[in-house]
């Protein structure tokens, strides 16, 4: 029996039934360990850090008691249109999902989320605050630009989630991050989520939290990656990257799949390869326009194209659960960035490949991912698009063409001469595909009343009841 066949329902760790009903509703009823850790503490209030590897289910873990406390918590006051809880995220595409994620759970709630990052109109964005909004979500940079233009008000929020906190300091957003929590000086529930905690962001926590709980999802000993991950490695020169790309491209088995690149030129370059030689593909990359990216992770989550092509940055709001492969075009630079790419796949129950291609030069960096995350493959092998082992490692048939059919365009990308939709900044604001000004789970007649009473008896920790 798995894991999350055992672990507790969400209803059986104190949940509201509206959210739980709304979960269910969207086949989510038990928890990932990070949740089944995180929403008792959470849900009283207190201050605590989450470790967890990228798709472990930190954002329920926080979103949903996020969603409880601010629609019924004694100490959040009644809602009245101004922000209750703010969650900070590095990334467009990482806010974009996590407003996905709490407009699911807040489908049963009279609360409304809106999610602002970049590349959008500012206009939009006040519109929607000026419409009244419970949670917003967004990216450090547009939010303290509409802070400090006294659009976004910060002086009521009662809960506060910084999450990837380690990929906000790569990204250099720390000061930003810094300087909203400096606007928080009063008493409010903050929540850091990380895959790891490096220096930087543990004096963060010193600094601003509150005797916060320290939490892992994982014991040390399980390992930095999944044990239901394959992980494959092998040499492989830069010419003949394409082939040997294609070629794993047609093993057996394999579904939807990422593949990471370094840089943007290269994550272009690769795709428009692919698209040649007849691949179905999509790519998601700063130089894309904001419209652009959104439809191609749209199509990756729908199944329309099951192959994208990213970099890291534009990868972090993709949270898909059947990902069978994840292949890095590239060595990662570091370890860090090698577990959260190949955390992509092997999730929720389900087997993954994660395979690398390690330039000639980029022995080095191999060494260090090997060391550190211990992969017991200190030599790898050299093979090309043209070696037998290569398909006997990753059942690819021996009759594997180079290309599966005609050339065709990378989706999702305009014609030539057609607008590209420009490049938006990064982490400069937008309300969200729609989240921004519209009610997220109703507060008009679709809910009635919006009192703030609750189907919760057990529990005793509505508004007016005696808390535990």
């Amino acid at each position: 029996m798995s894991a999350v066949s055992t672990s507790p329902t969400f209803a059986e760790l104190g949940v509201a039934a509206e959210i739980t009903e709304a979960l269910m509703a969207a086949g989510i009823t038990r928890t990932f360990a990070i949740q089944e850790l995180t929403l008792p503490i959470a849900l009283d209030g207190r201050d605590l850090i989450g470790q967890a590897r990228t798709g472990m289910g930190k954002t329920l873990g926080y979103g949903v008691p996020l969603l409880d406390r601010v629609f019924d918590s004694a100490d959040v006051e009644e809602l009245d249109g101004t922000p209750r809880a703010l969650v900070v995220a590095p990334t467009r595409e990482l806010a974009d999902q996590v407003g996905d994620d709490l407009t699911t759970a807040a489908e049963n709630l009279p609360v409304r989320v809106t999610t602002i990052y970049g590349g959008r109109p500012y206009e939009e964005q006040i519109d929607a605050l000026h419409a009244g909004v419970d949670v917003v979500v967004g990216t450090p940079g547009r939010l303290l630009d509409l802070h400090q233009r006294g659009e976004l008000r910060l002086d009521r929020v009662a809960v506060l989630v910084l999450d990837e906190a380690d990929e906000m300091l790569d990204l250099g957003f720390l000061p930003d991050i810094e300087k909203i929590l400096a606007t928080l000086t009063h008493q409010h529930q903050t929540m850091l989520f990380s895959a790891t905690m490096p220096g930087p962001i543990l004096a963060l926590a010193r600094s601003f939290m509150n005797r916060p709980v320290h939490i892992r999802a994982e014991a040390t000993e399980s390992g930095l990656t999944h044990a239901s991950t394959r992980q494959v490695a092998f040499l492989s020169h830069r010419m003949d990257k394409p082939a040997v790309l294609a070629r794993i491209l047609q093993s057996d088995g394999r579904g939807r799949t990422i593949i990471f690149t370094r840089t943007k030129r290269t994550a272009a370059r690769v795709a428009e390869d692919l698209a040649g030689r007849g691949f179905t593909v999509a790519s998601v990359h700063g130089d894309l326009g904001q419209g652009a990216r959104e439809k191609s992770l749209n199509a990756f989550r729908d199944g329309t194209v099951e192959i994208l092509v990213a970099t890291d940055v534009a990868a972090r709001g993709i949270d898909v659960d059947d990902v069978t492969h994840v292949i890095n075009y590239q060595t990662p630079d570091d370890p860090m960035t090698y577990i959260h790419r190949i955390g992509r796949t092997g999730r929720a129950g389900h087997s993954g490949t994660a395979v690398t291609l390690i330039g000639y030069d980029e022995a080095a960096k191999w060494s260090a991912i090997n060391d550190e995350v211990g992969l017991d493959m200190a030599e790898p092998p050299r093979w090309f698009s043209t070696s037998p082992e290569l398909g006997e490692a990753l059942d690819i048939p021996d009759d594997a063409p180079d290309r599966v059919g005609p050339a065709r365009r990378v989706f999702g990308l305009p014609a030539p001469g057609e607008d590209r939709g420009g490049r938006g900044d990064h982490g400069r604001g937008h309300s969200g595909r729609g989240h921004g000004g519209r009610a997220r789970g109703g507060r008009g007649d679709r809910h009635g009343d919006r009192g703030r009473g609750r189907r919760r008896d057990e529990r005793g920790r509505g508004r007016g009841k005696n808390r535990r």
